[in-house]
């Protein structure tokens, strides 16, 4: 595994977080490969050491390599992180199949559902990646990529369904300013970290209407309880969803400033068009496409979701915003535990 190849780290992903986790970890290995696909942001990365597109501001230390040649990028290393958007996964995954050194653990940064299969993104990886689906893991919790990158102290959960695998990976990502927990509930810290950001969406629009904190708390609490419903329908640990994946992550997407999703509601909710906003977004907003997988799933297991729903009403059918937020206060009365 990871230890036998000296813990050699590669981040498959220029954008913003998987620059950000290659910069962390290179301050404590030294040698971190980093598979950069938009040569211009490649070459500014070697030249200037800063990432201008999608991290600007950040220096980039040296101990990060980045290159555009995926076979150099994951040659002999033993720990291969994937930090790309959800919807294109299965093919980047697919084109690192071939050059993945064996026994190395393979770790997902991507908070998603795939759209039209629904799966989670570790089952995606089991599916294009089957020699290494006994060293699969996800990492997930609340970090904004900027913070980590400029050292600010940041936590989160690392899952594998093999103990020894999240223990490795643990050891190898953390750090004096990063603190990583180890975990084997994989499904519970992969339907938070997709989730929250459908959450974050619609507290942004509550935001944006100018709604206000209470309003924000009740999109937050209840947008957890929705979280966990389906969590627990599709076999998860309902104690996943009060940690670092679950409600810290939850919270931190839902308040900070610098969410993407949380901005994108921000502008609809004060009267932007979502074809307009996504057109001028350099970077992906995860919860966008994740509001349409997230209405199938409800429909395919029968778990209510409906904040979910009226992200999606409001996304992909143009549903006014407020008549939707009246819509979610004038459901039926019911036990809050329910």
């Amino acid at each position: 595994m990871a230890a036998e190849t000296g813990g050699q780290i590669a981040v498959v992903g220029g954008g913003s977080w998987g620059t950000a986790f290659a910069t962390m970890l290179a301050e404590r290995h030294g040698d971190v490969s980093l598979w950069v696909r938009e040569p211009d942001v490649c070459a500014t990365i070697l030249s200037d050491r800063e990432n201008r597109v999608f991290l600007p501001g950040v220096k980039v230390p040296e101990g990060v390599r980045p290159t555009t040649d995926l076979a150099r990028s994951l040659a002999g290393r033993g720990i291969v992180v994937l930090a790309v958007p959800s919807q294109y996964l299965r093919d980047v995954a697919g084109k690192c199949a071939p050059h993945i050194a064996s026994g190395a653990a393979v770790v997902s940064l991507v908070k998603g559902l795939e759209i039209g299969t629904l799966l989670r993104m570790t089952e995606v990886l089991s599916q294009v990646l089957p020699a290494s689906r006994d060293r699969l893991a996800v990492l997930s919790g609340p970090t904004f990529a900027g913070e980590v990158a400029l050292g600010m102290p940041a936590g989160a959960t690392v899952a594998s369904e093999a103990q020894t695998v999240a223990a490795t990976l643990q050891a190898a990502f953390s750090g004096k300013r990063f603190r990583v927990y180890a975990g084997t509930d994989v499904t519970g810290i992969e339907i938070g970290g997709a989730l929250k950001n459908v959450m974050a969406i619609a507290a942004g629009m509550s935001d944006g209407l100018g709604f206000g904190h209470n309003a924000r708390a009740l999109l937050i609490s209840r947008g957890l309880a929705e979280i966990s419903r389906l969590g627990g329908c599709l076999g998860a640990d309902p104690q996943t969803f009060y940690g670092l994946s679950g409600l810290g992550d939850l919270v931190l997407t839902c308040t900070g400033d610098l969410s993407r999703n949380r901005t994108v509601g921000v502008r609809i909710g004060k009267g932007e068009r979502i074809a307009d906003i996504l057109a001028g977004m350099q970077m992906v907003a995860e919860g966008v496409m994740t509001a349409n997988a997230a209405v199938d799933l409800s429909r395919r297991t029968g778990v209510a979701m409906p904040i979910s729903e009226q992200v999606h009403l409001i996304l992909q059918e143009g549903k006014d915003v407020r008549a939707a937020v009246t819509e979610l206060l004038s459901r039926a009365l019911r036990k809050e535990k329910d």
